[in-house]
């Protein structure tokens, strides 16, 4: 994975400096990395629009952490399907789509089995 590629991406997306989140960009390539299929081609572009998607969303829950108050008129709720984390999630859900036969599967089935169960 290009770490310039994926700095470039998280600009794109969350409209920040990457500079500025060096740290943040290199835990996510690390992960991204650590999520591959052992078969898995690395330098396939679209880990890199993956991993800059994970640290987009990784910014996204600290600055929402920061900012925990927000105003809005007349003291109304924000409507949080909108937030900048949700949209950030969505992102990211996209990616590991696009990504799927590149990396382990996200999902985990667990079977519980008694006793007295026989398995073929």
């Amino acid at each position: 994975m290009n770490i310039e590629s994926v700095k470039t991406l998280f600009e794109l997306f969350s409209g920040e400096s990457a500079d500025n989140f060096i740290p943040l960009v290199r835990l996510a390539v690390d992960e991204t990395e650590k999520m591959l299929l052992p078969d898995a081609d690395a330098s396939d572009i679209r880990l890199e629009f993956l991993a800059a998607a994970v640290a987009n969303h990784r910014f996204r829950r600290i600055m929402c952490t920061r900012d925990r108050t927000q105003s809005t008129y007349a003291g109304k709720m924000p409507d949080l399907r909108y937030s900048s984390v949700s949209g950030s999630e969505k992102l990211l859900r996209d990616y590991l789509t696009l990504c799927k036969e590149l990396i382990k599967p996200q999902t985990f089935t667990f079977a519980a089995f008694s006793g007295k169960e026989e398995i073929c």
